[in-house]
């Protein structure tokens, strides 16, 4: 791909939320950086994009779109890469069941997902949905390794408007509850290979009569990649869930906390024996009727109720059961969701922040806040999430007025660790051998399973996790506090450990080497100390803390900046999370008002700016991203950002006055004269106009709006939603 074809700027186009706001802002992005000759294009990453994408055999010539995801991850691989990525949703099974039935709906001929596929043609339907589904984008994307961190200017207003912290009491019983044993990090085994031993890889699954299935083929190894295999017993999952629902306590809600969107093929199987253990009674006396009715627990409480609907005895004897059994934690308990409704509302990184910040308290289906068990089973991370627990009982809350800031660099460039797991993820079909089979024939991993275990394996390649420490080493000289996250008792931290020591010898710099369980301590002592703390973690705990530590620090996560320097010197800017935007959708369908906080998006957009005023010598867009940093500044500054009720700022009003701070930037800056004087009567008529421009935004508020679909927004709507004001639109043209 040659630079010169390259736009300078690309905007994804995502789901939910951010992508409603991005209908709002990006059309002032364009305009202002039109003005200084930046050209700024968008790509689709959405699902239903994804989905149209890989199935232009099935569709009308009007209706094929362009893959744009596998544009992207070429354009990644090359310099020229400038991409502002927004949240966008990693589907679950239910989310793509959804988005599939709203496409054929609309009249696009995609296919049902086969569950089970019977034919060849089946098989490849399944393996292309099966390529959108869960965390697809960011496997291709992330071809360098993430720094993550708040901006200044939202750290020093945090302090200065501190969110609502819950009180921690030294008898809370909110608990985590993992695993015994036999699970995921007990059955780890792990190795970095030779020059021999690169090459091609098979996986190959031998039953207990000798037959021989491969179960993936085609694998490449490289010299010097660390390769990890392991699995989790089904027998012991289920016995740990047994007891662990025995042992909640009166008053007490039972929760799971899985992530069944980024791990797309274990987490919705352990999430289902989670359902099958908290319905055992009512699967037992009414299996039969339940298969005949195609469900299955994998799909969660929310589709059962679905397809029991109408069914007397059945519905009688579910809540019977539901009752007997200890309350559930709520996702939202107004609408009676449960904890185990569906997999993907099961998400981790967002549930366990939320009960820690509210002081070890979640929603119970009557209302009121409680207790939690919290069951994380893999002791991979549970330990992370539990030291947090214990810690803040001994501590009580953290002040957000004084506490430090926790940056994160994260391993995850090349697919490293367990985003590249997906592929080579397995629900063991019989008791048997599970073997990954180098191309020389040498046995590089193998273990022994039963019916139901889940076998993963998963890599890292040596330049990212070369690239990594070196990042690490670069924000610790900047920060000060920091550590690397590695548990030598970890097959596969063990193999990380390898490369570290030598690399911080060779630097002459000493970062601590914490397993997680005590760094999560001296993270937490270090910020509470009011200093910064730079935690260097692999992928999965990368994608976990840079949700804890920014909730707990700034309320949200949504508001982090996220710099990914791509390895072969391009840049992605990726902006907060999408954990809430299905909430924030439901209030615009209902009282078209959107509290999204576009912020990240501010932040990333100053960043993109900057890059793009180095890597290609633009000084134009530098002024751009000093004016946007200093705009952003006084959104916050002036309390503009998004509130949560109708007749408040929401997201449509806080980009009106990003806008206007933004041209108020350009027209008072004095290091380029012509866009002084382009935005000098822009800046004059948005503030002369603020009166008239605000109630054009409220006036459409407190009424349901029409977006046209879910997963595929009709835009014109969209625009008719997001773009109300006649007198902004204008002036920005």
């Amino acid at each position: 791909m040659a630079m010169s074809d390259t736009p300078d700027i690309i905007y994804t186009k995502v789901d939910e939320a951010p992508e409603l706001a991005r209908a709002s802002l990006e059309p002032i992005i364009r305009a202002f950086a039109g003005a200084a000759g930046v050209s700024v294009e968008t790509r689709d990453i959405s699902v239903a994009g994804r989905i149209l994408a890989v199935f232009p055999d099935f569709l009308t010539e009007a209706q094929k779109v362009s893959d744009d995801l596998a544009w992207l991850g070429e354009l990644v691989k090359t310099p020229a890469a400038n991409v502002i990525k927004l949240p966008n949703i990693s589907a679950s099974q239910p989310q793509l069941n959804a988005a599939i039935k709203e496409l054929q709906a609309k009249g696009y001929a995609v296919p049902d997902y086969p569950a089970e596929p019977a034919t060849e043609a089946e098989k490849d339907i399944k393996a292309r949905y099966d390529a959108v589904k869960g965390s697809a984008v960011n496997p291709v994307l992330r071809e360098g390794n993430s720094d993550r961190r708040s901006a200044k200017a939202v750290k020093a207003y945090a302090k200065a408007n501190p969110h609502r912290m819950g009180n921690w009491s030294k008898d809370s019983k909110t608990r985590v509850a993992s695993m015994p044993g036999n699970d995921f990090f007990a059955n780890e085994k792990s190795a970095t290979l030779t020059a021999a031993q690169a090459g091609g890889a098979s996986i190959v699954f031998t039953g207990k009569d000798g037959a021989e299935t491969v179960l993936k083929k085609g694998l490449k190894y490289t010299e010097g990649e660390v390769v990890d295999a392991t699995f989790l017993s089904a027998k012991a999952l289920t016995a740990y869930i047994e007891q662990a629902l025995a042992s909640v306590e009166p008053g007490v809600l039972f929760s799971a906390h899985l992530k069944a969107t980024m791990m797309k093929v274990s987490d919705p199987i352990i999430f289902g024996h989670f359902v099958k253990v908290y319905l055992k009674d009512f699967i037992a006396r009414h299996g039969a009727e339940l298969d005949a009715l195609g469900w299955n627990p994998n799909s969660g409480l929310g589709d059962l109720e679905k397809k029991i609907a109408g069914n007397a005895t059945l519905e009688a004897d579910y809540k019977a059961v539901m009752a007997s059994q200890p309350p559930m934690y709520m996702v939202n308990s107004d609408k009676g969701i449960t904890n185990l409704h569906v997999s993907s509302d099961v998400i981790i990184d967002a549930s366990m922040p939320a009960v820690i910040r509210a002081g070890g308290k979640g929603w119970g289906p009557d209302g009121k806040e409680a207790d939690v068990l919290c069951c994380i089973p893999d002791n991979s991370y549970a330990c992370v999430y539990d030291e947090t627990v214990e810690y803040f009982k001994e501590t009580g809350k953290l002040d957000v007025t004084t506490c430090g800031a926790v940056s994160n660099v994260g391993l995850m460039a090349q697919k490293a660790e367990e985003y590249g797991s997906h592929p080579t993820t397995f629900e063991a079909p019989a008791d048997g051998t599970i073997r990954i089979v180098l191309a020389s024939g040498e046995v590089l991993h193998q273990h022994a399973v039963e019916k139901g275990d889940i076998w993963r394996s998963a890599t890292a390649k040596k330049a990212p996790i070369l690239d990594w420490i070196q990042l690490g080493i670069a924000r610790t000289k900047a920060t000060g506090a920091a550590a690397f996250w590695l548990d030598k008792n970890r097959a596969h931290d063990a193999e990380l450990i390898k490369y570290v020591e030598p690399a911080l010898k060779e630097a002459g710099i000493e970062i601590l080497i914490l397993d997680p369980r005590a760094a999560t301590r001296y993270t937490l002592e270090t910020m509470r100390a009011g200093k910064d703390c730079v935690t260097i973690t692999g992928n999965v705990l990368r994608d976990y803390l840079t949700d804890l530590f920014p909730i707990l620090e700034l309320g949200t996560s949504a508001k982090m900046l996220s710099i990914v320097k791509l390895m072969q010197g391009g840049g992605m800017f990726e902006t907060g999370a999408g954990g809430t935007a299905p909430k924030h959708v439901q209030q615009v369908q209902e009282e078209n008002h959107l509290r999204w906080d576009s912020l990240g998006e501010f932040c990333a957009l100053g960043e993109s700016f900057n890059f793009l005023a180095d890597a290609k010598n633009n000084p134009a867009a530098a002024v751009l991203g000093a004016a946007v940093d200093a705009a952003t500044q006084k959104v916050l500054d002036n309390n503009d950002s998004p509130e949560g009720k109708v007749g408040q700022n929401d997201n449509r009003t806080s980009h009106y006055f990003f806008a206007r701070y933004w041209a108020e930037a350009l027209a008072a800056q004095t290091d380029n004269a012509a866009l002084a004087a382009h935005f000098a009567p822009i800046a004059k008529a948005l503030a002369e106009n603020e009166a008239k421009i605000v109630a054009e935004l409220h006036a459409v508020e407190g009424v349901p709006a029409d977006l046209g679909g879910y997963y595929l927004l009709d835009d014109a709507k969209v625009a008719k939603v997001m773009r109300p004001s006649a007198t902004l639109n204008a002036i920005i043209g």
